[in-house]
């Protein structure tokens, strides 16, 4: 509390007291501008895992609370499996497709969980992540400063959000995984180019595969591109081998590594940056699965599953 100041004789002079209080008063205000801005994300309510019918094939982790990790050898297929593998590319793409046009002010990730649920289930497939390592939800929903992994549950989304929707489904064996980050209401200037750049940055690496091109040319590519914007890129996450299993050989790196590897003929794998305004490290909350930067900056993502072709990589992911 302030005190009361004594008067002089014509011009009032603020006591040291005063001065101290009105010092105190425009920080206050300060914070509380930032804070309205954006409110730092808190775990809300997660309901009950959705059911998946009988007849849907699950993959082999769902039994398991164990994580299966990234199994070993590169997925590489034939013409069957390819046309596999583009089947449920172009119906995770379709879903992800779907769950955008549902992000809006005041709808929780949580309907569209099950919204993503729903529209998978009926075309035949099982959810990917639902079981995945006791992953408790059918697709993974990361708001502002989530990184990855974010778990759909009863906060409603507001207006000025960016949200990655990341889908997987698996459809007749074959696992197809994408996602990509939506706007929420109207968004700010630094937030859209932070999307923008993490979309390009995709786009890019994915320019450069083809056969006998080596892996670590994605990293160079997606990060050299991230640092003219001065944007963090996340090096504990990564891309993967994809098909016949969820995780797979070989790991993608989305930094400049001296990685080594190179792209073969018919192989399948994920590119999928994630950028950050501020830090690019990662913290994890209680619940083992939600990662956040771990200064609150706003982090984005955008992935696709492709194939790699005689004429360079197809996107498999696409509607």
């Amino acid at each position: 509390m302030c005190k009361n100041n004594k008067r002089s004789k014509g011009k009032r002079v603020k006591t040291e007291d005063e001065e101290e209080c009105l010092l105190h008063f425009i920080k206050v205000n300060l914070e509380e501008l930032s804070n309205n801005k954006r409110k730092s994300l808190k775990p809300g309510k997660v309901s009950p895992r959705r059911p998946v019918p009988g007849h849907i094939l699950r993959p082999p982790y769902v039994k398991s609370k164990q994580p299966p990790g990234i199994a070993s050898g590169p997925e590489v297929h034939d013409e069957k499996g390819i046309e596999f593998m583009r089947a449920s590319g172009r119906l995770a793409a379709q879903v992800l497709e779907y769950a955008g046009t549902l992000v809006k002010p005041g709808i929780t990730t949580d309907e569209i969980d099950q919204a993503v649920h729903q529209m998978i289930i009926d075309n035949g497939a099982y959810p990917s992540p639902l079981g995945y390592g006791g992953f408790p939800k059918s697709v993974c929903t990361s708001v502002n400063e989530c990184i990855c992994h974010g778990i759909p549950d009863s906060r409603a989304l507001e207006d000025g959000d960016i949200i990655n929707i990341d889908v997987t489904v698996y459809l007749n064996g074959y696992h197809g995984d994408t996602s990509a980050t939506f706007f929420c209401g109207d968004v700010d200037e630094e937030a859209r180019q932070l999307v923008q750049v993490t979309k390009e940055c995709l786009y890019k690496a994915i320019s450069v595969c083809a056969p006998g091109v080596d892996f670590k040319k994605i990293g160079k590519t997606i990060h050299d591109h991230a640092d003219k914007y001065r944007y963090g890129v996340v090096r504990q996450f990564v891309g993967h081998g994809v098909g016949r299993v969820f995780h797979a050989d070989p790991v993608i790196l989305h930094f400049r590594n001296n990685d080594a590897g190179r792209m073969m003929l018919n192989q399948t794998f994920t590119i999928e940056p994630m950028l950050t305004i501020g830090s690019s490290n990662p913290l994890m909350w209680d619940d083992d699965w939600t990662i956040v930067t771990e200064d609150g900056s706003l982090s984005a993502q955008f992935e696709h599953t492709i194939l790699i072709t005689e004429d360079g990589a197809e996107i498999l992911t696409k509607c």
